[in-house]
């Protein structure tokens, strides 16, 4: 009975601007968690969840000896932070600062996919075979081999370029990654199931592959039909309309996925329109 009490009243005392603190800190570790996710800079973080674990563990077991190496070195460890993390520190400023917030949030996404879709539209009317792969949250360079490192922004022109026939990176695939080009001729494992039609190629083959064994969004551009097929989850969908390869692509890329601002505020209004129901 007192915990309930107590319970309630802790709950009276919470102000609004507690309820926004705790969802500003929400939200930043929600999105530093997402931006090192697939980085150098994740095994890194782990390793330090993993020592600050210990070092609870040596408070709660009273180990004075490991206590006084921990609390005399956490300053040190502070500055090796900022050491480590340099690189992927300098990389999430400078795509939060070079072209704008507004575009870090959602628009360059937009022009990027874009751009894939014409550069597919290009290729398919004169049957060029391309293969263009989107990395998501699984780091797909376990996955690949012979690839030709790229680190170029991604352009119609550029995918067309790399795709032409007789030209040296036209093989393999494209490997975009952080809204760029990271690789281009990289070759990919192929789907061993039997289920897979036998009148395929080995392009949408290794985009099944790709996308059985990681979150991965596989383009693929046939160059005997000229269609266009888009690859997730180990299922291809094949010969698609440009505004639905571009609907897909949107949703499963969340290009237009809310803020969590505004789930807060769809969700509250949600609430509120229940209790009306339930008054009434």
């Amino acid at each position: 009975m007192f915990e309930i009490k107590e319970t309630i009243f802790f709950l009276k005392n919470i102000a609004v601007a507690d309820i926004l603190d705790i969802i500003i800190v929400s939200i930043i570790i929600y999105y530093l968690l997402k931006f090192l996710a697939g980085t150098r800079g994740w095994q890194i973080l782990i390793g330090i969840i993993l020592l600050f674990s210990f070092w609870m563990v040596a408070k709660f077991l009273h180990l004075q000896t490991v206590e006084w190496i921990f609390d005399n070195l956490w300053g040190v460890f502070i500055f090796l932070m900022i050491v480590i993390f340099q690189p992927e520190l300098r990389k999430g400023l400078a795509k939060l600062g070079e072209k704008g917030v507004f575009k870090y949030l959602g628009l360059s996404s937009k022009k990027l996919i874009d751009d894939v879709i014409r550069a597919s539209l290009f290729m398919a009317e004169r049957k060029i075979g391309a293969l263009i792969v989107f990395e998501r949250n699984v780091d797909l360079t376990n996955y690949i081999e012979g690839q030709v490192f790229i680190d170029g922004e991604v352009s119609i022109e550029l995918l067309i370029s790399i795709f032409t026939p007789q030209t040296p990176l036209h093989d393999g695939a494209v490997i975009i990654r952080n809204r760029k080009i990271a690789y281009a001729r990289a070759f990919l494992p192929l789907t061993i199931s039997s289920e897979v039609p036998e009148n395929i190629g080995t392009r949408h083959r290794a985009a099944i592959g790709i996308t059985e064994e990681t979150d991965s969004i596989a383009v693929i551009v046939s160059e005997e039909r000229g269609e266009i097929s888009l690859c997730y989850d180990g299922k291809i969908h094949r010969n698609l309309d440009p505004l639905v390869l571009r609907k897909k692509l949107f949703k499963l890329l969340e290009v237009e996925k809310p803020s969590p601002f505004e789930k807060l505020r769809k969700k509250l209004k949600k609430a509120k329109d229940e209790a009306k129901i339930k008054e009434s």
